[in-house]
């Protein structure tokens, strides 16, 4: 059977099953839930999780130094570079604004009545001078150990451009990361066949946990935010694909199934990333060298499904105080999402800190995150599906003008070497 298919059943199996436990009423207390949900399914969930994030941080150095090492000028490198950021800002900004023009027609916050139970304390937010900053690495191996994904991607760039002009000494180099990144792949094939069970852990817990109740009370504003997603991933990026990458959008999101399955389970983008890349340079035909830099750095900046949630969050719960936002505060809204995603960690809720950021700029209680929470959980694994497809169409989409998309692959005519 097809793994996507496996992945699939395990999803929907595992939703049945999570469901079982929520509409029984069963919780801690109940010697099955304490030993399946709060044991077996956690367990298993949070080991699928690890062997993912295991992959993340070498993964993300090796491909990023054999790509840097094959693109030999700087030209190169700063086209490629300038393409990706550009692309991936382009469609952060589209999504916000989508989403607040959607929100501000449904008006999801009028009448709401949701739950504030939930305990809310604001993180501390960060200067984009900080952010910026703190792109450098002063220590490549506590980056490394940290998982602090910029500044492991500038430290393999400038590894990558250096092996490239060190003549015979470099070659040997980037060999060795080419093999051992071959290696890698091979390890990410293993692993990946894990997912059907994991994902039925993951989604059987989620949904042991997940209220109804909570969903009913903010319905307008969960469907919104679901509304805006969908509109998202079928109009805006349906229409880039056929412009930009010049395939049917129905071939290429059948063939970023995996992943954005992987994302919607996992709730987070660098832990899905090792398998987005395998797929995005087997199954869409991306050439290495622009698949090793974009898929990772699309991991750490696109957060377009983050953007439509935050658009949305901030005029519901202006909507709920009773708060009129200007136009100059709209465009507020759209600078800061689109700036805030750079360099927000890619982990489950990191949605949340970015919200945390938009709302301050326009002068709206911090507090009122509280009031979504009970389903940001769900929401989440949405949105970071979303954020998978927006990286695979992004590297797709300046393979194809670099020349370095193998249609033969994408059609399934030839099979690619994982290396």
């Amino acid at each position: 059977m097809n793994l996507t298919y496996k992945i699939l059943i395990g999803m929907g199996v595992g939703i049945v099953v999570g469901s079982f436990f929520q509409l029984s009423g069963m919780d801690s207390s109940h010697w099955l839930y304490s030993v399946l949900v709060d044991q077996v399914f956690f367990i298993g969930g949070k080991i699928f999780i690890a062997l993912l994030q295991l992959m993340v941080v070498p993964l993300v150095f090796a491909s990023i130094v054999c790509g840097a090492a094959n693109l030999s000028d700087g030209n190169s490198i700063g086209r490629l570079g300038g393409k990706t950021i550009g692309l991936y800002l382009l469609t952060t900004c589209a999504a916000v604004s989508m989403a607040l023009v959607l929100a501000i027609a449904i008006d999801p916050g009028a009448g709401a009545e949701a739950s504030t139970s939930e305990a809310f304390e604001p993180p501390e937010g960060r200067e984009i001078r900080d952010v910026i900053v703190g792109m450098v690495p002063t220590n490549p191996v506590s980056a490394m150990a940290a998982g602090n994904m910029l500044q492991i991607i500038v430290f393999a760039l400038l590894i990558g451009f250096v092996v490239a002009r060190s003549g015979e000494p470099g070659a040997r180099v980037r060999a060795f990361f080419e093999d051992f990144n071959q290696i890698l792949m091979n390890l990410i094939t293993l692993l990946i066949q894990a997912a059907p069970v994991g994902v039925f852990c993951l989604m059987s817990n989620v949904f042991a946990e997940i209220g109804f109740d909570k969903i009913l009370d903010l319905l307008q504003y969960f469907m919104t935010v679901v509304l805006g997603l969908g509109i998202h991933l079928a109009v805006t990026y349906g229409l880039l694909i056929y412009l930009l990458v010049r395939v049917s959008p129905l071939a290429f999101f059948r063939r970023i199934r995996e992943p954005m399955l992987v994302a919607f389970t996992t709730s987070s983008s660098a832990v899905t990333m090792p398998v987005t890349l395998r797929t995005v340079r087997e199954k869409l035909g991306v050439h290495n060298d622009v698949a090793s830099f974009s898929i990772p750095l699309g991991a750490t900046i696109n957060m377009d499904g983050t953007a439509i949630m935050q658009g949305v969050a901030t005029v519901f719960i202006a909507g709920f105080y009773g708060i009129d936002l200007s136009a100059s505060a709209y465009l507020t809204v759209i600078l800061t999402a689109t700036l805030a995603s750079i360099g927000t960690a890619a982990v489950p809720s990191a949605g949340i800190i970015m919200l945390t950021m938009v709302l301050a700029q326009v002068g709206l209680p911090v507090e009122g995150i509280a009031l979504i929470l009970g389903v940001d959980r769900l929401l989440d694994m949405m949105r970071t599906a979303v954020n998978i497809c927006g990286d695979a169409f992004v590297s797709s989409a300046v393979a194809r003008s670099e020349g370095k998309l193998d249609m033969e692959v994408f059609e399934g005519r030839r099979e690619v070497n994982a290396a």
